[in-house]
């Protein structure tokens, strides 16, 4: 699906892109580039609240009882 840059350095996202992002007029996007040099294209804010759902899905699972004093002292010895 090529798309041609403009002198603004402009390009129109795909709409098979945008469907797949459910991207609506109006909508952030972020760019990066990954460790294979592929650019990658998310919608704003989908990396934080992914990061924010794994911890969110990690919270209240520990075993461990641990006091906060416990374990800096045991930690600190």
């Amino acid at each position: 699906m090529p798309t041609n840059l403009t002198s603004k350095g402009q390009v129109t996202i795909p709409k098979k892109v945008r469907d797949a992002l459910r991207l609506a007029p109006g909508d952030g996007v972020e760019f990066d580039v990954n460790r294979e040099g592929q650019v990658v294209v998310l919608k704003a804010g989908a990396r934080r609240a992914r990061k924010q759902d794994r911890f969110a899905a990690a919270l209240g699972k520990a075993q461990v009882k641990w006091r906060t004093d416990d374990l800096m002292a045991l930690l600190r010895d």
